[in-house]
């Protein structure tokens, strides 16, 4: 399996004065997205929800092997509200 290279790194957030608490991301990509009880999505990074402050603050690495998932939620999202960073 080859390494991944800085340049292959995905990078995701959300804004979340555009979420509409939809819920299409977390069931995309849940390893990536969550709701939080606030009833907005927020992505998450080794498991743990990037919440404080949210926004472009709290970018998260895409793990290897979900950049179409993580690619198919922006694009679904009614909000417009995911936003991907590549390299």
């Amino acid at each position: 399996m080859k390494e991944r290279q800085a340049a292959d790194i995905m990078k995701v957030w959300i804004d979340q004065d555009l979420c509409t608490g939809d819920g299409l991301c977390e069931e995309i990509c849940p390893d990536v997205f969550v709701l939080l009880d606030d009833g907005l999505a927020y992505v998450k990074e080794n498991g743990k929800a990037l919440s404080d402050p949210g926004g472009q603050a709290c970018m998260a690495v895409v793990p290897e092997g979900l950049e179409d998932a993580v690619r198919e939620a922006s694009q679904e999202c009614p909000g417009e509200c995911i936003f991907i960073e590549e390299d």
